[in-house]
């Protein structure tokens, strides 16, 4: 859901202006972002297979402290690794078989020094004890941290957001989106007169002698470290089930107190419709053992596994309006569609890479186009991705840079979806198209993975060849460009890309009112038609450039 300052963006673009820039420039990286985005041999030194994360959160003092116990597995022989925590977070210290661990810390980053070499398949613990004052957002969820909020009535209302930022943020763990846990127990300790809500299923509630309350949460699926979470406040609940692919899903809503007379039948327009959707085009729901739920949320959105954030207050669109400019995009609530998107795609499939977040929010952004579709009529779908275009830069590439833990350009939203939409309309078959999309969710299940191996699904899966389409508009600021001119019932054409030896068809008029497939390459290409110049024109399905040569 991160988005990088899109509203204005948006604003930018709709007002022509020559200085909307983004990622341009030359970069510079620290040693901190390597420790952060690159996996050294400290930290693939050992695969994460449990955490119990143990936090007390003091609201008044906006302070948090516990623990958390690594359980892992030793995928070679070593005796040192890196876990993250940022430096503001004090570590109290590391347990290991009852004995303290000496530990240093460089950056974000803390480095552990065994007292004998832990063996290559072996399994075993260490325990981190921590506490401090976490880095508050100030405007979440575009940037990282805790929200200390109040509802309406004054009641505590406290969350945290952190994709990008860091899940180390606020808990030791290994930041890096490659090694999910396999399963965690959350452990949060507030005030017994609020409730807190996390990932996956509540175990216990017990109350504390200090007035406070541990609530207990297990995740029972793989799970990525940013999408851990907590919210705590005075909430309604309320439960329903779904009759999914995978048999009965639970559906839980919490909601403010105050807002549930709101949230209900707010929230019962849009969930079933899109888990229905969803299913359809992408498979089962990825997470049947920890269940669906969505969470009232002090910010805009998150796609946190399994407790879906929302604060969209209770309106259509995004905060009252279409996002794409669409008027089908203000027949639907754009949080409780798109954080419930990346479900299938951020949470089922993660990118080992951060540069690598288009996987997430490119297929999740055409989810949006799906769930048009299938509720509306196909023809929505096609208007509100066509209408996202207005908005775009092409500035800068949607993939970023690796091992730094840095994203790409924010285009990898709908500039993404719009390539995944000329992508459906060089399959030209919708059900081989929905079988492609189930297919990744079903071949990547619970997995990570990298650009090249989505690239090289689809290539196959299609019958595609699309090694150059795919640099064009992954690794290249600009989109293809086609260059045309009509002369005496001529029509040449070429295509103006980055990527030397580009091929990719698109459909255009070659007779009146009629799209015909053609075939341009970099070179000059001439049929006969009967179009005028003037009425000339390309499939806007396909998200291509068009110009006229004088």
């Amino acid at each position: 859901m991160k988005r990088i300052l899109f509203l204005l963006l948006v604003s930018m673009c709709f007002a022509g202006s020559s200085e909307a820039q983004l990622l341009s420039g030359k970069h510079v990286f620290s040693k901190a972002d390597s420790l952060r985005g690159l996996l050294t041999p400290l930290r693939t030194c050992y695969d994460i297979n449990y955490y119990h994360l143990d936090v007390k959160v003091d609201i008044d003092q906006k302070f948090i402290s516990g623990s958390n116990e690594f359980r892992f597995t030793a995928t070679q022989n070593f005796s040192r690794l890196q876990f993250d925590l940022f430096s503001n977070l004090k570590v109290e210290k590391v347990m290991y078989n009852g004995a303290e661990l000496p530990f240093s810390r460089e950056f974000n980053a803390v480095f552990i020094t065994f007292p004998a070499e832990i063996k290559k398949g072996s399994k075993q613990s260490f325990t981190v004890f921590y506490s401090g004052n976490p880095v508050i957002a100030r405007n979440a969820p575009w940037d990282g941290g805790f929200i200390f909020t109040k509802d309406r009535s004054g009641n505590p209302w406290v969350s945290v957001a952190c994709q990008g930022f860091g899940a180390s943020s606020w808990w030791p763990t290994k930041d890096h989106q490659s090694d999910e846990a396999d399963s965690i127990l959350i452990s949060v300790s507030v005030p017994k007169n609020l409730q807190e809500i996390s990932n996956g299923r509540l175990r216990s509630i017990v109350e504390r002698a200090d007035g406070y309350a541990t609530y207990n949460w297990f995740v029972s699926n793989p799970i990525n470290n940013y999408n851990v979470t907590l919210y705590i406040g005075k909430y309604a609940h309320w439960a329903d089930t779904y009759a999914g692919e995978n048999g009965k899903l639970t559906l839980d809503y919490w909601s403010l107190k105050e807002d549930s007379t709101v949230a209900r039948p707010h929230w019962d327009a849009d969930v079933k419709p899109m888990l229905k959707s969803f299913e359809h085009w992408f498979g089962q729901y990825p997470f049947y053992e920890d269940g669906y739920k969505l969470v009232h949320a002090p910010f805009l959105g998150m796609e946190h596994q399994s407790a879906v954030a929302y604060g969209n207050k209770f309106k259509k669109g995004y905060l009252g309006r279409s996002y794409t400019g669409s008027t089908w995009g203000n027949q639907f609530d754009y949080i409780t569609i798109h954080e419930s998107g990346h479900e299938w795609f951020g949470n089922n499939i993660t990118s080992k890479d951060i540069a690598d977040m288009w996987i997430h929010e490119a297929f999740t952004s055409y989810s949006e186009v799906l769930f048009c579709e299938s509720n509306y009529e196909k023809e929505a779908g096609s208007d509100y991705i066509i209408s996202s275009r207005r908005a775009l830069l092409n500035k800068s590439p949607i993939i970023g840079y690796y091992d730094v833990n840095t994203e790409g350009s924010s285009d990898m939203y709908y500039k993404g979806a719009n390539m995944i939409h000329t992508i459906r309309q060089l399959i030209n078959d919708d059900e081989k198209f929905r079988n492609l999309l189930r297919g990744l969710n079903k071949t990547y299940y619970h997995k990570t993975v990298t650009t090249r191996e989505i690239e090289s699904y689809i290539s196959k899966v299609s019958g595609l060849k699309l090694d150059k389409f795919f640099d064009q508009y992954l690794r290249h600021a600009k989109i293809p460009v086609l260059e045309y001119k009509v002369v005496n019932g001529l029509l040449s054409y070429r295509w103006i890309t980055d990527v030397k030896g580009f091929d990719m068809p698109v459909k255009v008029t070659v007779k009146d009112e009629t799209y015909t497939l053609i075939y341009p390459t970099n070179d000059w290409k001439t049929i006969k038609t009967n179009i005028r110049e003037d009425a000339f024109k390309a499939d806007p399905n396909f998200y291509i450039g068009v110009k006229k040569v004088i």
